[in-house]
C-alpha cells in the first residue's frame, strides 16, 4: 500500500512549505496503515525537491513530465495523480490515499481527481489515520477553522487536502539521506486534459509567495486606491515580504484575487502580518489568524483588526509606511 502526496515546488526548485506541511499528515497516515510514503511533483527530477523530501521521510518520488505541458493544467495533473494512485510505474502497490496542501492548486487538482476516480474528497484536514480496511479517520477544519470535525471517510481511495495553517512542517531529520528514489512518469492523458493550461507570464516580477511568505504586508480600503499600494510594495521589497489584500480591494479591482487574504482567498501563516488600512472583517481574520504576530495600522482605533492585533498603531498609513521604509533604508 502507498500514501501519495502531491508536492508543489517553490521558485528555488525545492518543496513548497505548504506541501511539506501536507507531507506531515501524509506521513502519519502512512505510518498508521503500515504503508509506503510516496511523493509526486510536476517537473524534472530536481535535486532540491528530492533532498527536501528525503530529509522528511519520503523514500519514493515521481517526477511527472508530460512533454506537452509547460505550466499548470489542473485536469492533466489530476489525471496523472489518478494514474499513479492506481498503479505506479515502478511496480509499487496502489495508493490508499492521495494528499495535497489546501492551496488553490492542491484543492482544484484533488477536486478533479475526485471527479475522475469517483472517490470522495475531504478538505482542510489537520490529521488522518487508517482505522480499518477502506476507512480513514480524520479531523478537519470547518467554518473557516473555528471548529474541528471528527469523521470517518469510507472509500478504497481517500482524497485529502491539508489545512496548512494548522499543521507544522516535519523537521529535516539529521543524517537523512541526501536524496530519494525518483522515477520519471509520463501519464496517459485524455483529449482536453490540457485545454486549461496556466503558464507564468514572462513579465511577472519575482516575489515572495503569499501562502509561504514569512512576512506579509496587507492593504485594505484605507490604502485609498491602486496607486496607494506603491508604498506597500516598496516596504515589501525591503523586507522580502509578500503583499496581501482584503476582499474589498479585489472587489474594487485594485489588485488581483490571487493576493486576497481571507476565507475566500489565501490563508497565511507568516511570522509577521502588517495590516494597513484593513478593518478586519471576520472573513479576513479567518485567513490571517495563523500569523504569529499581527501589527495593525488604522486611523480607527476601534476597528476589529486593531482590537485583535498583537500591536496596534493609530495613525495614517500614508505617513507611517513611508517613514518606516525610510527608517529601514537608513539602518541598511
Amino acid at each position: 500500500m502507498t500514501v501519495l502526496c502531491l508536492i508543489e515546488t517553490d521558485p528555488a526548485g525545492g518543496a513548497a512549505d505548504a506541501s511539506l506541511r501536507a507531507l506531515a499528515v501524509a506521513a502519519d497516515l502512512a505510518a498508521s496503515a503500515d504503508a509506503d510514503l510516496a511523493t509526486a511533483w510536476f517537473g524534472p527530477p530536481g535535486a532540491a525537491v528530492a533532498a527536501d523530501l528525503a530529509a522528511r521521510g519520503a523514500r519514493r518520488g515521481y517526477a511527472v513530465e508530460p512533454p506537452e505541458l509547460t505550466g499548470y493544467a489542473p485536469l492533466a495533473w489530476a489525471r496523472a495523480l489518478a494514474g499513479l494512485a492506481a498503479g505506479p510505474p515502478d511496480g509499487a502497490g496502489p495508493a490508499i490515499a492521495v494528499v495535497a496542501a489546501a492551496t488553490d492548486h492542491g484543492s482544484e487538482v484533488l477536486a478533479h481527481a475526485g471527479a475522475i476516480t469517483g472517490m470522495p474528497m475531504a478538505a482542510n484536514c489537520v490529521a488522518a489515520e487508517r482505522s480499518g480496511p477502506g476507512e480513514v479517520r480524520l479531523t478537519r477544519q470547518r467554518w473557516a477553522g473555528s471548529l474541528l470535525e471528527d469523521a470517518v471517510l469510507d472509500a478504497p481511495l481517500a482524497l485529502l487536502t491539508v489545512a496548512a495553517d494548522a499543521v507544522a512542517a516535519p523537521p529535516a531529520a539529521p543524517g537523512a539521506p541526501a536524496g530519494l528514489a525518483v522515477t520519471s512518469y509520463r501519464p496517459a492523458l485524455a483529449d482536453g486534459d490540457a485545454a486549461v493550461l496556466a503558464a507564468g507570464s514572462a513579465d511577472r516580477k519575482d516575489g515572495a509567495s503569499l501562502a509561504t511568505a514569512r512576512v506579509v504586508i496587507g492593504g485594505g480600503r484605507g490604502v485609498g486606491g491602486p496607486d496607494g499600494f506603491a508604498a506597500l510594495e516598496e516596504l515589501a521589497a525591503l523586507l522580502g515580504a509578500a503583499v496581501g489584500v482584503s476582499r474589498v480591494v479585489t472587489s474594487q479591482g485594485w489588485r488581483p484575487h490571487s493576493q486576497q487574504v481571507g476565507q475566500t482567498g489565501t490563508k497565511i501563516t507568516p511570522d509577521l502580518y502588517l495590516a494597513c488600512g484593513i478593518s478586519g472583517a471576520i472573513q479576513h481574520m479567518a485567513g490571517c489568524h495563523g500569523a504569529k504576530t499581527i501589527i495593525a495600522i488604522n486611523t480607527d482605533p476601534t476597528a476589529p483588526m486593531m482590537t485583535k492585533a498583537d500591536y496596534a498603531v493609530t495613525g495614517d498609513l500614508h505617513e507611517l509606511i513611508p517613514a518606516l521604509t525610510r527608517a529601514i533604508q537608513a539602518r541598511r
